[in-house]
């Protein structure tokens, strides 16, 4: 693979043109077809075969007029008031006609006639229905329902909010924490590489890479259902991975550069050949267990897992093919100025920070770990969901509604759930309903038990119910099993009984992941054995790397649930409510966050395998190893932790998590896992660690990941004109 990439890199020096040139019209003719074919991304989130999903299709078959997508506008009377004033009733009125003459709506519900108004009368909704799907309905048909209800309601002095699937919003994304990732990325290359136009070359290929990525999900989002998630997601994976792959070819053409007499054009090829070896090696492991999570049998979440693989695999093609050209253009001018002798040289702080976890390993090993194991403490109490309203950023009309639905109303309110019953005999329907009823009115948990409603010809029935407690409450969770499991009478008559609605979709959707998780988390280690086997040539090293990452995902995990879900520091990451953990954030967070360990694993452990190599001093090469790539590991995590970190302080709650999540899992695991136990644990493990068992030794491919192999060669070749080159 190095002599490949050393003839790559060489030949886009030399073709610098042209590798630009393709570049730019593979961006252009993307971009033409993102922008022009793209489809509607969605913003719920479904899995096919769950309960609640078939509950949720038979009752857009069987009533059809109410499988629209639908907006609730609640509305509260000014404090010291009520509703039951004329001028309330008036604006009520109005704006409920001006909502029902909207193009697309089928049904406006009168609240006074629902009963749908609170029994203090301060607080009350009113349903709008549309013909069609949510994701269908024009924004010009939503600002003219916004339009309707507030201007009467308003001038009456009442409160306006919204709700309901065609108000819900589309990413929350403004733009602003790409901006914050790339700025503080910026400022971290400067500082490491010393120069403002190198700093400024991994951002530029990086955002060629990440716009042709991310413009390509987009085209194929018009043939494909996806979430708008997958979209925020391949930017924000590929936007961290160009970066930093592109950090790591420049940061070894610079070393090389520094050498005097070296010429640019070789430097390039070496360095994508090396570094460049690295980054395909590590972008290929990140592309594999981001694809795996197709594995899962889940939709939307394989819909995910494979855009971001596909902005990966952009990553990588840009790092070996439009950074060597954009190098050549550069020149001379990248070449580092020579240092003055008293300066400290490069590296400096990397040997005096591997000299001091190395000097006492076992201390350091147990420190670290305990400190992982305690942050991963708050794990134990994971509990997984989908973001209602509550979780919406407290400023917004989707939160406002849902406080005054849950303070008119109950907790529960927000909960609602639904029984169907279909395929009871006709002979005894009438019978097993009035028994149901009875049967729901008198379960635990149950607050409300609506009039039953039939279909045409009566056979399927949907019965709605409200719940004493919320939607994220545990005791919600139970009542739905409990509803499941007893339903006897309509067994008994041969019918069937299914739960639906959001919440309910929500519990299922969270117990379909959670038993993909153990699936998830075993191919990802039985991928990193064969991979890291692969590349060092070793045993232990791999179940060292192995037990790091688990440490870290649940370090991460623990973090999540202290924050998100107890609710600890919530003002400061702008946290309407606590509430249960995302219910895909796991399977998420171990696909994409194995792949970045790994990154670092490869960077930093093919150094010290190198250096041993050479000498066979096991501990010389763990110093020599963290020395040479613990800079450029830093400012990776830095970078990866800036551009996560910045969608912490997104409006939307999803991305907000996920963004959290990873920024604190690539912090942990770079500099607590990498940089402190991994060489302590070498250290401890001394030359054992680069042995490989004879019969393993021989069914294991030879892979050269550093390209130490080709160094060898090239330091053997002549120079035209003169002797052999030494290194």
């Amino acid at each position: 693979m190095a002599d490949r990439l050393f003839e790559l890199g060489r030949w886009a020096a030399r073709r610098r043109g042209r590798v630009l040139a393709g570049w730019l019209l593979l961006l252009a003719l993307v971009g033409t077809l993102g922008t022009t074919l793209s489809g509607t991304l969605g913003t719920t989130y479904s899995v096919p075969g769950i309960e609640s999903q078939k509950a949720q299709e038979l009752l857009a078959e069987e009533f059809p007029a109410a499988a629209g997508g639908s907006a609730r506008i609640v509305f509260a009377a000014a404090p010291g008031t009520d509703l039951d004033h004329a001028g309330a009733r008036t604006a009520l009125a109005d704006s409920l006609k001006r909502a029902a003459a909207i193009p697309g709506v089928v049904h406006v519900s009168d609240p006074r006639q629902t009963g749908a108004i609170s029994r203090d009368r301060t607080i009350g909704y009113a349903d709008v229905q549309f013909a069609v799907a949510a994701s269908d309905v024009p924004e010009a048909a939503t600002d003219a329902l916004t339009k309707a209800a507030t201007d009467p309601l308003r001038e009456a002095g009442l409160q306006v909010e919204f709700g309901g699937t065609v108000t819900a919003p589309a990413d929350g994304m403004d733009g602003s924490a790409e901006i914050v990732g790339v700025v503080i990325a910026f400022a971290v290359l400067a500082v490491t590489l010393g120069s403002l136009l190198a700093a400024g070359l991994p951002l530029v290929t990086a955002l060629v890479g990440v716009a042709v990525g991310v413009l390509g999900v987009l085209f194929v989002s018009g043939f494909v259902d996806m979430t708008s998630t997958a979209t925020v997601l391949a930017l924000m994976i590929g936007l961290a991975v160009g970066i930093d792959y592109a950090l790591f070819v420049i940061c070894r053409h610079r070393e090389q550069l520094a050498v005097p007499g070296s010429p640019v054009e070789e430097s390039i090829g070496r360095a994508t050949a090396t570094a460049g070896t690295s980054v395909a090696f590590a972008g290929i492991t990140v592309v594999i267990a981001l694809a795996a999570l197709a594995l899962t049998g889940i939709p939307f979440l394989a819909v995910m897992g494979l855009a971001a693989a596909a902005t990966v695999l952009l990553a990588v093609a840009v790092a070996v093919t439009l950074v060597p050209a954009l190098l050549s253009y550069a020149g001379e001018r990248l070449r580092p100025k020579p240092r003055p002798a008293a300066t400290r040289p490069p590296g400096a702080w990397g040997l005096a920070w591997a000299r001091l976890v190395t000097r006492r390993p076992v201390l350091v090993v147990l420190a670290g770990v305990t400190l992982l194991l305690a942050l991963a403490l708050p794990a134990r109490e994971l509990r997984l969901g989908l973001p209602g309203n509550d979780s919406q950023p407290a400023s917004s009309t989707l939160h406002r509604g849902y406080q005054l639905l849950t303070r008119g109303f109950g907790p529960g309110f927000n909960a609602a759930l639904s029984v169907i019953v279909t395929d009871v005999p006709a002979a005894q329907r009438t019978r097993v309903l009035a028994e149901l009823g009875t049967t729901l009115s008198a379960e635990e948990g149950v607050a409300v038990v609506a009039p039953p409603v039939s279909n045409a010809d009566g056979s399927v029935t949907a019965i709605g119910i409200v719940p004493t407690t919320g939607p994220n409450d545990q005791a919600t969770t139970d009542l739905v099993h409990r509803l499941r499991a007893d339903h006897h009478a309509v067994s008994q008559a041969g019918g069937t009984l299914y739960v639906a609605g959001a919440t309910t979709a929500a519990i299922d959707i969270s117990a379909k992941l959670s038993d993909a998780l153990p699936l998830v988390i075993g191919i990802t280690i039985l991928l990193a054995l064969v991979l890291l086997t692969i590349a060092f040539r070793s045993l232990l090293v791999p179940l060292k790397a192995i037990a790091g990452f688990l440490l870290s995902v649940g370090a991460s995990l623990g973090a999540v649930v202290w924050v998100f879900q107890d609710g600890h520091l919530a003002g400061l990451f702008q946290l309407a409510a606590a509430a249960p953990i995302l219910c895909f954030l796991p399977v998420l967070l171990i696909g994409v966050l194995f792949g970045l360990a790994m990154d670092y694993e490869v960077f930093l452990v093919a150094r010290i395998r190198e250096h041993y190599q050479h000498t066979g001093d096991a501990h010389e090469a763990i110093v020599h190893g963290v020395a040479r790539s613990g800079r450029v590991v830093t400012a990776a995590a830095l970078i990866m932790a800036a551009v996560f970190g910045g969608f912490v302080f997104t409006a939307d709650p999803v991305i907000k998590s996920i963004g959290f999540a990873l920024a604190v899992g690539v912090l942990l695991d770079a500099f607590l896992v990498r940089l402190v136990l991994v060489p302590a644990v070498l250290a401890l493990l001394g030359n054992r660690a680069w042995h490989l068992p004879t019969w393993l030794e021989r069914v294991v491919p030879h892979v050269d990941v550093e390209g130490s192999l080709l160094q060898h060669d090239l330091a053997a070749e002549p120079t035209p004109g003169g002797p052999a080159r030494t290194r």
